[in-house]
């Protein structure tokens, strides 16, 4: 059986690096916030499959139809998105989607937020393996093979300026950008540096206003906040305790003497928390605000006890 028949494709994976660079033997995409998505398009249907290889395409039924772009049967790499008002990707519309289950309120939200399909690869066509291809290969079969429209479209890529395209997307607020080796062969499954991903992260330092713990009594997350212009403490979400074992013993060492009782968050208030007198400072990294002020991907960078 082939990769079309089997349909059980497990996407190449990205590795991570802090800071973009140029090079001539890479091409720069912009990183979608959307959903990883492999597309199956046959002469008369379109099956969808997200990286966990589950059967999505009753979810999107606006994408149902995509298959008569395709001028050959084939198999798309993409990313599933939601585009806002301004032209940038709405992850949240895309989450709220994702989760519907009822298909009537998933044919209602399908008509109000369409989700579009952005394909970057191809890995089949007609009766063609093309994964042992090279990358700019690959690219200009799916240019050929896929017509674009309203729902379906395929990824831009500049060669050489990654520094420039990722500058670029801190000043329009988006994900970041990823840089492909030309030459790249797409290995299923496989987190490879030929692919590589630069995130736009945010740096910001909170009050550390108590914490949870996990079912040994060891610290698991933090519970953050900081002051509102009129000098309010308010809730700005929980962080995972990824700390060395000597800044949670200085943790544990400060709330054994800073301990309260009383919460400092009217809506945790029933939360197993300990709470600490709102003294301490923490940096987290994160990649975006959400609509409600809270944090997206936020990482701790570590404790502050200045």
């Amino acid at each position: 059986m082939n990769l079309f028949d089997k349909k059980n494709i497990s996407p190449m994976l990205l590795e991570s690096e802090k800071l973009p660079f140029n090079d001539k033997d890479y091409i720069y995409e912009l990183k979608l916030d959307g959903i990883r998505c492999v597309a199956y398009l046959d002469n008369d249907k379109t099956i969808l499959r997200n990286k966990r290889n589950k059967d999505v395409t009753s979810v999107y039924p606006e994408l149902n139809n995509i298959h008569k772009q395709a001028k050959e049967k084939c198999i798309i790499d993409g990313e599933l998105v939601v585009i806002s008002k301004n032209g940038t990707p709405d992850f949240f519309a895309l989450q709220k989607r994702s989760l519907l289950t009822d298909k009537f309120r998933i044919e209602i939200e399908s008509e109000k937020t369409k989700v579009h399909f952005v394909a970057y690869d191809i890995l089949f066509l007609k009766d063609r393996e093309l994964i042992n291809k090279p990358l700019l290969e690959r690219k200009e079969l799916l240019k050929k093979t896929i017509k674009e429209n309203e729902l379906l479209s395929i990824s831009r890529y500049i060669e050489e300026k990654g520094i420039e395209l990722f500058n670029q997307t801190k000043k329009l607020n988006l994900e970041g950008i990823v840089a492909k080796k030309k030459d790249s062969v797409y290995e299923l499954g496989k987190r490879s540096k030929n692919w590589i991903k630069i995130k736009n992260l945010l740096d910001e330092d909170f009050i550390v206003c108590g914490f949870k713990l996990d079912d040994n009594g060891k610290i698991k997350d933090l519970i953050l906040g900081d002051f509102d212009k009129q000098g309010n403490l308010q809730y700005r979400g929980n962080v995972n305790a990824t700390m060395s074992k000597e800044e949670k013993n200085l943790l544990l060492d400060f709330a054994s003497i800073n301990k309260i009782k009383k919460p400092l968050f009217e809506q945790l208030k029933d939360k197993d928390i300990i709470w600490i007198n709102p003294n301490l400072i923490c940096t987290v990294q994160y990649m975006m605000l959400t609509k409600d002020g809270g944090m997206r991907q936020p990482v701790l960078k570590g404790l502050r006890f200045d």
